[in-house]
């Protein structure tokens, strides 16, 4: 339930890795790197200042961190929780997964489809937009 939560709220940051595997996880830092450029190049897209291609190559970092949190999310959340004590719990209480982590699996399915589309549909967007600049720029010449 923990880990679930994690990486809904906070797996973008890493915060699900560096629960189970501690803060010397190579895979939790990458979270947080990616995240941060992101953040990063999203700012300097709204400000306007930085190399285009160079903002878009850090947002789409930041985008697959925060989707990948989600998918992480719904993939802790339906793993039985039988072969999660085995993985992560082995001498532990026994895990007794409930109505909690169901609804945590639902909203990451939904807010993790809707940024995937969202994401997508902007950088179409972009795409047709470059190309119809770049067509009216040769119908100039």
């Amino acid at each position: 339930m923990i880990t679930v939560a994690l990486a809904f709220l906070l797996g973008s940051l890493g915060a699900h890795r560096f629960y189970l595997k501690g803060l010397r996880d190579p895979f939790g830092w990458t979270h947080l790197l990616a995240t941060t450029a992101g953040a990063i190049g999203v700012a300097s897209m709204i400000v306007g200042t930085g190399s285009p291609v160079l903002n878009w190559i850090f947002a789409v970092a930041g985008g697959v961190s925060v989707i990948s949190a989600f998918l992480t999310a719904i993939v802790f959340g339906l793993r039985p929780d039988d072969k999660w004590d085995a993985r992560y719990n082995a001498h532990g209480t026994p895990t007794r997964s409930g109505w909690p982590v169901v609804i945590l699996v639902i909203l990451s399915l939904m807010i993790g489809t809707g940024l995937l589309m969202a994401g997508l549909a902007i950088s179409f967007q972009t795409f047709f937009e470059s190309q119809v600049e770049a067509a009216k720029a040769l119908s100039q010449e």
